[in-house]
């Protein structure tokens, strides 16, 4: 059983985005600025489409807070469409609306759009790409900025960055897995600044003008980015079943965001051209004096590791050292410039239909990796420590900690 259940609901043009996640301990500080920051970053990122300009996201929490504080309930949480209102009678629940525009009959290749009409027996896929669509990302990422404010509590810092659009990828080999803690900090500050999230300036360049003839050729660009988790404790996941294995519980919690078809834990699919000599993370131990202790706190003790292949994750359980994820995102389906389709109606071949959409989305799915990798640990951080307050959490986390040190 999950320590935390979160859900969404709604549509792309719909009213509103609905979510609500359970589980939360009681007493964490929690402000609609916490997650409002998250959204804004979501709609951020060179390449974005029309509805970036109309959009401007805000979270309304309407349960499970009171006066600044979570009280143990459900958190539910509502995000307005502003773009709604040119859509009242489109997606309008009264049946009296049915047929005020055109039903869409043109599938696009790479979406939902066909398996999902035949699965749910709709002839207007309409009904299909407002559940379908990216949209509904904007709800995962305001549950996310929950999670990560309960982290936050325990030290625990997530961020992501932009390493590849389309073929250009970042030249530098710290960006690919092997920094740690303080490295990773500074390569997610870079990234903040850059118009496409990237670390690397001339890298970020050649994005931009990448994206900007993809915009002139009516085509679309994918790329990959990396997530990271730092300060993690040791033992969160399990290797007792498969479905308690954490890298497993983020790998299919990334590859549920929209147009992602791959996702790698440290090195992945690198580590199997390489020996296992090569491959492993060797493990060293320190003892710490009391000359050390009183020189810095800083000083390298106990168990640790010089390399993180691994990405943090071992046997389906943490083992202390910084979690990296990396999710490879495919080109957006809808294109300017239509590809070849069928009508549903006539059977007879035409363009797919178009629908507003955005050119490059890879930096604003770096935010959303953030969110589902921060629900993900939220859930086994609670699994661990458990606690219906926070402070019965950090008591049970604290303890915990004192026994790992002296492990």
């Amino acid at each position: 059983m999950t320590a935390i259940r979160y859900s969404t609901a709604g549509e792309s043009h719909g009213k509103a985005l609905v979510g609500f996640i359970e589980g939360i301990p009681s007493g964490l500080f929690l402000s609609t600025e916490d997650i409002d920051r998250d959204l804004k970053r979501r709609q951020g990122g060179y390449g974005r489409g029309g509805r970036m300009k109309i959009e401007s996201d805000h979270a309304e929490i309407l349960s499970g807070v009171r006066w600044g504080k979570t009280i143990g309930s459900p958190v539910t949480l509502l995000i307005e469409n502003k773009d709604y209102k040119n859509w009242i009678e489109a997606m309008s629940s009264n049946a009296k609306a049915e047929g005020s525009i055109p039903a869409v009959v043109k599938p696009r290749p790479g979406h939902a759009d066909l398996s999902g009409a035949i699965k749910y027996c709709h002839h207007d896929m309409r009904n299909i790409l407002e559940r379908s669509s990216a949209r509904e990302t904007a709800m995962r990422v305001a549950l996310g900025a929950v999670a990560k404010r309960f982290l936050s509590e325990f030290g625990i810092t997530i961020g992501s960055y932009v390493i590849q659009i389309g073929r250009i990828q970042v030249q530098s080999s710290k960006f690919k897995v092997k920094s740690f803690g303080t490295e990773l900090l500074s390569i997610f500050k870079k990234a903040e600044k850059s118009p496409v999230r990237c670390p690397e300036r001339e890298a970020e360049k050649q994005m931009i003008t990448l994206i900007d003839r993809a915009i002139r050729e009516g085509n679309s660009l994918g790329g990959i980015f990396e997530v990271f988790v730092l300060g993690l404790p040791v033992g969160l996941g399990s290797y007792t079943q498969w479905d308690r294995k954490l890298d497993g519980r983020l790998a299919q919690a990334l590859m549920s965001i929209q147009a992602i078809k791959g996702v790698e834990v440290g090195l992945g699919f690198e580590m199997s051209s390489k020996f296992g000599s090569e491959g492993m993370d060797e493990i060293f131990y320190r003892a710490k004096s009391k000359e050390q202790r009183a020189k810095s706190e800083n000083t390298i003790w106990g168990f640790y590791r010089k390399t993180n292949n691994a990405g943090g994750i071992e046997g389906g359980i943490t083992n202390g050292m910084p979690v990296i994820l990396r999710a490879a995102m495919k080109p957006i389906p809808t294109l300017r410039k239509p590809l070849r389709s069928f009508d549903i109606t006539t059977k007879k071949p035409v363009q797919a239909a178009y629908e507003r959409s955005d050119i490059c989305a890879v930096p604003a799915a770096g935010v959303i990796g953030e969110a589902m990798a921060a629900l993900t640990v939220a859930d086994a951080f609670l699994e661990k420590f458990g606690g219906d307050s926070i402070s019965e959490t950090l008591r049970n986390y604290n303890s915990y900690m004192k026994y790992v040190k002296r492990f």
